[in-house]
């Protein structure tokens, strides 16, 4: 990288950690300024006035730590491999530009070519049941198989069946010497820095899904700390990132319908597996639900998180699909004609 690209980079990493900004913001800044040097020396008022906002006195800026560690993270990328994407970019997915508040650049490790492709969005609880498990598993295989790329976020659960779902198609493919190329990949995103692992337990998979072609995402850069509100940030680009969202399995309050919750707000399509309304699914929803309400009833838990069923969703109009392929069906079906109930006799 010649002086002239790491400064222009530097600049770009200056602007994206400044988290109270927008990405409008961000761009009014790098419209009015030319360097992360003037960056730095800018005061909270003077940002106030380019962006002509008004922040909170809560705010915290200090332009000369902001800078150092954007140049520690331009290191970093450099001597890890990392790519960063920025808002742009020809390679930035279309889809996430579509969203409020797009991130002003991705950092990535692997095929960034892959947010071009065909997509789904597969999301879930962490508290999983055997028939979830194994449908988060099937279609994530069947999705690959149809050159689509599986997109979630390496959680445990459903996300991290979903992920292996797809390389087990990878590799099964490859042992029987049949051409990968065909094949959609998967694409893990990172509620951390992208160079580490969260949870460290699925290190592996994440190994794995590299090795097989696949892409592993984030919007902090190398040695982020991970904050609670990061695993909601995290959502919106799942969601975001593909035209629709599948449940397989979820509870009340689960971070997987605020997933679903991003979707329908970004305009996209949201469909629940019937795994979500299996015999063990419904005793773990019935488990959770009651929890909440107590939560609720002692001011813990907000009236959001206890109201955000599957069923609301239901009830809001989305279907039900059995497995992969009745997802593509669905998707080409008129709006309406399927019923978004689950079919007792089919499902208990």
């Amino acid at each position: 990288m010649d002086l002239e690209s790491e400064k222009n980079l530097i600049f770009d990493l200056s602007l994206s950690r400044i988290s109270f900004l927008s990405l409008e913001d961000k761009k009014k800044l790098k419209n009015n300024i030319d360097s992360a040097d003037s960056l730095a020396l800018l005061s909270i008022e003077d940002i106030e006035k380019i962006t002509e906002r008004s922040f909170s006195n809560r705010i915290k800026w200090n332009g000369t730590e902001n800078l150092r560690m954007a140049q520690r993270a331009c290191h970093y990328c450099h001597q890890l491999g990392i790519q960063i994407v920025l808002y742009d970019d020809p390679a930035y997915p279309e889809l996430l530009r579509q969203i409020p508040d797009p991130p002003y650049l991705l950092f990535c490790r692997g095929d960034i070519s892959l947010f071009s492709k065909k997509s789904v969005s597969v999301v879930g609880t962490r508290k999983i049941s055997q028939n979830g498990k194994i449908s988060a598993i099937d279609f994530g295989y069947s999705a690959a198989l149809d050159n689509c790329c599986v997109i979630s976020g390496l959680a445990n659960g459903v996300d991290g069946y979903s992920h292996q779902g797809a390389v087990n198609a990878y590799f099964d493919a490859a042992e029987k010497k049949i051409s990968v190329e065909n094949l959609g990949k998967t694409i893990a995103v990172l509620p951390s820095g992208i160079d580490s692992i969260v949870p460290a337990g699925h290190k592996k998979l994440a190994e794995t899904i590299l090795q097989t072609g696949g892409l592993i995402v984030s919007e902090y850069e190398p040695g982020f700390p991970v904050y609670k509100w990061n695993f909601v940030a995290r959502d919106r680009l799942i969601a975001g990132l593909s035209p629709a969202t599948v449940v397989i399995e979820a509870p009340a309050g689960s971070g997987a319908l605020i997933t679903a919750d991003f979707a329908l707000e970004n305009g996209r399509d949201v469909l629940f597996h019937e795994a979500a309304f299996g015999n063990h699914a419904v005793q773990i929803s019935s488990i959770v639900k009651r929890d909440l309400e107590v939560k609720h009833a002692a001011g813990t838990v907000s009236k959001y998180k206890l109201e955000n069923t599957p069923e609301k969703f239901l009830e809001a109009g989305a279907p039900v699909i059995k497995d992969y392929n009745d997802y593509v069906k669905c998707l080409a079906e008129m709006p309406g004609i399927r019923s978004s109930q689950p079919v007792q006799g089919e499902l208990f």
